[in-house]
């Protein structure tokens, strides 16, 4: 069996930490056995670990959150990456496409589809791996992995089942229900409904098939050129609610929807993560503060505190599923990302009236990283270097640098930069045109940039752009 893990969305329920490039599922705010802190997309890949389906799987996800997976996951995770975002079916299919032509995975494989943010116990993954035989057994179109609900939720989607069947392995599933109210909710749990939580398996062919009749092609390549035609449509809509014969096993164990700041504070062990005092009549309260600052918290329960550099959060933990709407017409830049090669943040983003810009950040690179080999061409660039040594690549030469080093990059200059240990640096931008798309990719390997550069004999002693001390 091969598993599809599907990493999307902005997570806008938990802002500010949240953002367009680090979604939910990468905010490390869990603990795990070793009470080091993890995010929900590390725990859940731990846990795939765990049952021995890592190794089958790949990543479905967006250009934007790439970075943040090699960061967290390692370089060596497959990915899918979407050339834009349309909906759960078209990344379903492209990656459908990529183990089939790429992988060259047997079309009659069976293959599960989850996301990558699942709150549950070990066990709901050994009902994954039961998926395969399920679906062969019943010979149905699809299988999936329904939750015995607990209460009567109103959040949740819930499969009802055709009749009440004590004691099989699967029951045919009749029909799906969207978030009926408490009173349905009762009825639906009466009738032995499990709340959807959007996992489901498939034989390969099957979607191949469905490709096929859209008259799109079933090599990845080309259907990423095709990216656009496909309809912008959930899995759900497009497949599930068309399929002639679905099949659910029961997961009886522990499910959480983590989407929300009041779900999500029921899993974070510490009352208070940073920097910040809470007094001891706050009940149920939380401090999440990412920031220098701190944040003191007096006679308030029940609320969370969230600051980011993207912002500042207080709200009473049942109102908190309302910051989506709250924060949608926000249109800033993130302010911190993780990327594969470390982070950074911004310090600080000037417009001036004769429309120049300039943009502070703080930059670290994780040792043994680097940054690609790039040209800019609507900037220019200083990095004063802060902590750690490394290797600064400019315009062909390699130089050794060290704390207390100015670095000039010039608009035009080919550069790059490679942490000997941890390196961290303040980086000032100036141009008229600040942008992430403002990058021309040379070398993407620090391999390549030694094989192309010289090394300089005497660090900085060609000065035009390099400055030392």
């Amino acid at each position: 069996m091969r598993l599809i893990l599907l990493s999307g969305g902005s997570g806008k329920r938990l802002w500010p930490l949240s953002n367009d490039a680090r979604s939910k599922q990468f905010l490390k705010v869990l603990a795990n056995e070793q009470g080091d802190s993890e995010s929900m997309v590390q725990r859940v890949w731990g846990q795939l670990e765990a049952v021995g389906l890592a190794d089958a799987a790949v990543v479905a996800t967006s250009k934007s959150q790439v970075d943040m997976i090699q960061s967290q996951l390692g370089d060596c995770v497959g990915l899918v990456v979407e050339p834009e975002r349309r909906d759960t079916y078209p990344a379903i299919a492209l990656a459908a496409a990529y183990l089939f032509s790429v992988e060259q995975v047997n079309p009659n494989e069976v293959v599960a589809v989850l996301p990558v943010d699942s709150f549950v116990d070990d066990r709901f993954f050994q009902r994954v791996k039961e998926l395969e035989n399920v679906l062969i057994t019943s010979e149905a179109d699809l299988a999936l992995v329904g939750v015995t609900p607990t209460y009567p939720s109103e959040k949740y989607g819930y499969i009802v089942p055709e009749t009440k069947q004590e004691g099989h392995a699967f029951v045919q599933v009749s029909h799906f229900r969207e978030k009926p109210n408490e009173e349905q909710a009762r009825e639906l749990i009466a009738q032995q409904a499990l709340w959807n939580c959007g996992v489901f398996a498939f034989k390969l062919s099957y979607i191949l098939a469905k490709l096929k009749e859209l008259g799109l092609p079933l090599d990845y390549l080309k259907l990423i050129n095709k990216y656009a035609s496909l309809p912008k449509i959930s899995f759900d809509y497009e497949v599930v609610e068309k399929a002639k014969s679905i099949v659910a096993i029961r997961y009886d164990g522990a499910w959480k929807d983590l989407g929300t700041w009041n779900t999500l504070t029921e899993e974070i062990a510490a009352s208070v993560s940073g920097n910040g005092v809470l007094c001891k009549e706050s009940c149920g309260t939380h401090i999440i503060n990412e920031l220098d600052i701190p944040v003191v918290v007096l006679g308030l329960s029940n609320v969370v505190v969230a600051a980011s550099a993207d912002g500042i959060l207080v709200t009473d933990k049942q109102a908190s599923p309302r910051i989506k709407e709250m924060v949608k017409g926000f249109t800033q830049r993130p302010m911190f990302e993780e990327r594969r090669w470390g982070w950074y943040r911004v310090l600080d983003h000037t417009k001036y009236e004769n429309g120049q810009e300039v943009l502070t950040k703080r930059i670290g690179v994780t040792a043994g990283k680097s940054l690609s080999y790039q040209i800019h061409y609507m900037r220019s660039e200083v990095w004063a270097i802060t902590n750690g040594e490394g290797e600064f690549a400019l315009n062909d030469v390699i130089y050794e640098i060290k704390p207390g080093d100015v670095l000039h990059i010039p608009v035009g200059a080919k550069h790059g930069v490679k942490a000997r240990t941890d390196l961290e640096f303040i980086e000032v931008q100036a141009g008229t045109d600040l942008v992430e798309g403002d990058i021309v990719r040379i070398f993407m390997s620090w391999d390549e940039v030694e094989k192309h550069c010289r090394t300089a004999r005497v660090p900085g002693a060609d000065k035009s752009g390099l400055k030392i001390g």
